[in-house]
């Protein structure tokens, strides 16, 4: 398929991509109880007439494309859980769950993947090698990529490099942003709890005071960054809840603190996480309390992308778009992504696709009531999506 007859077909596509992108919008689903999202994406599959499986990691989908000749195998990812948050957008397409909202485009994401599998199955007798769609709950929440890898997507036949993409509001529509190595942070949620011994408060010397002792301990945790980190280097300690004690006039015996640190290197990550610990350990001891630390079970590694599968990325947007519409994003986010797992499995890609539209109104962010895309982006990512895998798999 040249290239002007990929974008032709996507364009044509426009108003079913976004018929299917408005009835995930309108009926989201959040974390692992995407139920009805993986019905409707089976029902899609199966009227394209691509094998598939479902439940996977729960409520994941894998569709297959099968090529005319044997050769590699390539994966397109899209994540398809939505949030807690009650949209305030009035538009006809306007979620019809309470409290529930597809803010961060994981319906666009979902109906972008659908339109690259029509796109790809249309050719798949001139295909040499294999396609794997890759529909995946729980980005959001608990992470469904680490368990549907578990689970073996990546095997049988054995996947060699993977796509994925983010709808992006800081970007304009009909452009997208690329990005060599460290692309998104790693992020680990600390738990921690000072220990130390009820007294009255008129009489503190009778006990150990735990709330003292975690306001040196949250002081201290700032100087990580400022004198173990290499200033080159990027990482976060936040901690953004603190619980402890019970009265006014009683010392309090216990304080729970937690906290989010990100890093973009493994082994900065690594550093902090100890440099936490030696805190907690000699600051709390040297006051006479005592400590717990353990870590949460919500983190993700950071997403690295590489080079080569970065270089299909950018060449298929300047082939689409133009080279005046595919740029460098400066600096990697600090946000997560769980994709990350994808990338540290195979050599991988991930991009920001446009879908900001000042004149229309859609300017606002991600995990915001007010979030919404411009639906050109759909069938631009679709057929980036499908050049792609193209691209990949004729190299």
């Amino acid at each position: 398929m040249v290239h002007k007859q990929l974008w032709e077909i996507a364009e044509a596509m426009k108003p079913w991509l976004v018929e299917v992108r408005r009835d995930f919008h309108r009926h989201p689903e959040l974390g692992m109880e995407e139920y009805r999202t993986r019905d409707k994406i089976v029902q899609y599959l199966q009227e394209m007439g691509i094998p598939h499986k479902a439940n996977i990691a729960n409520t994941g989908v894998v569709g297959f494309i099968e090529g005319g000749s044997s050769g590699r195998t390539v994966a397109l990812r899209a994540d398809m859980d939505a949030l807690p948050i009650a949209e305030q957008n009035d538009v006809v397409y306007k979620s019809t769950v309470p409290g529930k909202m597809h803010a961060c485009g994981h319906d666009a994401h979902m109906a972008i993947l659908l339109g690259a599998a029509r796109l790809l199955n249309g050719q798949k007798s001139h295909l040499s090698g294999n396609v794997k769609l890759i529909f995946q709950p729980a980005e959001e929440t608990v992470g469904g990529a680490k368990p549907m890898i578990a689970a073996g997507v990546l095997d049988s036949p054995k996947v060699d490099a993977a796509f994925g993409l983010h709808v992006a509001p800081e970007i304009p529509v009909g452009q997208i942003g690329w990005r060599y190595g460290q692309m998104n942070a790693a992020s680990d949620t600390i738990l921690i709890t000072v220990k130390g011994n009820k007294a009255h408060g008129a009489s503190p010397h009778t006990g150990t005071d735990a709330v003292v002792i975690a306001a040196h301990v949250i002081t201290a945790l700032q100087t990580i960054v400022s004198r173990n980190v290499d200033p080159r280097q990027s990482a976060v300690i936040s901690i953004g809840a603190i619980q402890g004690g019970t009265q006014g006039n009683i010392i309090a015996d216990e304080v729970t603190m937690t906290g989010t640190v990100r890093t973009l290197d493994p082994d900065v990550r690594q550093t902090v996480l100890q440099r936490i610990d030696d805190v907690l350990q000699y600051t709390t001891r040297s006051m006479g309390g005592d400590y717990a630390f353990e870590l949460g079970d919500d983190g993700y590694i950071a997403l690295i992308n590489d080079d080569a599968m970065v270089d299909i990325v950018k060449q298929s947007g300047e082939t689409l778009l133009g080279k005046e519409n595919v740029t460098q994003i400066p600096l990697p986010s600090m946000g997560v992504e769980d994709f990350s797992y994808f990338a540290a499995a195979v050599p991988s890609a991930f991009y920001r696709l446009g879908c900001r539209n000042e004149a229309k109104g859609i300017v606002h962010g991600a995990h915001t009531s007010r979030f919404d895309i411009d639906e050109d982006c759909l069938p631009i990512g679709s057929a980036l999506q499908a050049l792609n895998a193209l691209t990949f798999l004729t190299t």
